[in-house]
C-alpha cells in the first residue's frame, strides 16, 4: 500500500525474539508498518502471528530487540522509562481484550482515572466523562462497578476510559473478543463514529472477522512477517 506524508505511526524493522528453552523465538521478525492520522485500521493474523506484540510495541508497553518506533517524529526507543509512561499517558488510549477495569472504581471512577492522572480540570473531566456515559449507553450505569456490568458493558467502559483524554490513538488488543455479536457490532459503531468525528487514529489486533469487514485497511501477519497490506472494498 501506498503511504502519504500524513504518517503518524512508523515501524522500522521491528524484531521481537524470545529465549524458550534457551532456543530463540522470533515473535516479530522484520515488521515495516506506516500508520496514517485517522486511520481504522485492523493488524489480523492467527494466535502466534505477533500482532499483540506488534501493538506493545508501538504503544511502548513492550521495547523491541531491534528495531524502531517513530510516533509523530519521536522514536519511543529513545525515551527512559519515566518518560516513555508519560508519552503513553498523553498520547495513547489503549483497549484491552481483559478490559483491565479497576474492580473497586464504579464506570464514572474508571473512565476519569486517566484524566485525573493528566491533572486535567475537574470541570473538563465531569463534561467529558458526561459525554462519553451518554454517547457510549452507559448514563444509568456510572455508578456500577464492573462486576455489576456484563461484558458488553465493561468494555464500553474501557473504550471510554481510553477515549477520554482524546488521545491521538487508540490500540486495542481483540477488543471483541469476549463479546456477542450485538455487543461487537455496537463497540464498533461507537468507535467507527469517534473515529470519524474526533479523527483519533485506530489500530486493532484482532482475528475477529466482524472487526476485519468494518476496518478499512487490513495488515495481515504471519509468522512475526507482514504478508498482506490492503484497503477494504
Amino acid at each position: 500500500m501506498k503511504h502519504g506524508e500524513n504518517v503518524v505511526i512508523d515501524a522500522h524493522e521491528l524484531v521481537k525474539t524470545y529465549d524458550q528453552d534457551k532456543i530463540p523465538v522470533h515473535a516479530v521478525n522484520g515488521v515495516h508498518l506506516h500508520i496514517e492520522r485517522g486511520e481504522f485500521v485492523a493488524l489480523r493474523g492467527p494466535s502466534g502471528s505477533g500482532k499483540t506484540t506488534v501493538l506493545n510495541m508501538i504503544g511502548g508497553l513492550d521495547r523491541p530487540t531491534s528495531g524502531r518506533v517513530v510516533v509523530n517524529g519521536l522514536d519511543i526507543g529513545t525515551l527512559n522509562d519515566n518518560q516513555l509512561i508519560d508519552f503513553r499517558l498523553r498520547n495513547i488510549g489503549f483497549v484491552f481484550q481483559s478490559y483491565n477495569l479497576i474492580p473497586v472504581f464504579t464506570a464514572r471512577e474508571n473512565i476519569e482515572f486517566t484524566m485525573l492522572l493528566q491533572g486535567r480540570p475537574r470541570k473538563e473531566i465531569d463534561a467529558r466523562v458526561d459525554e462519553l456515559l451518554r454517547g457510549m449507553g452507559l448514563w444509568d450505569k456510572a455508578d456500577k462497578r464492573p462486576n455489576e456490568l456484563s461484558g458488553g458493558q465493561q468494555q464500553r467502559v474501557a473504550v471510554a476510559r481510553a477515549l477520554a483524554p482524546k488521545p491521538q490513538f487508540i490500540l486495542a488488543d481483540e477488543p471483541t473478543a469476549n463479546l456477542d455479536s450485538a455487543a461487537a457490532f455496537k463497540l464498533l459503531d461507537t468507535m467507527a463514529q469517534l473515529n470519524a468525528e474526533e479523527h483519533i487514529t485506530f489500530l486493532f489486533s484482532t482475528h475477529d472477522q466482524r472487526v476485519i469487514e468494518r476496518a478499512r485497511r487490513v495488515i495481515t501477519l504471519e509468522d512475526g512477517k507482514v504478508v498482506d497490506d490492503k484497503v477494504n472494498a
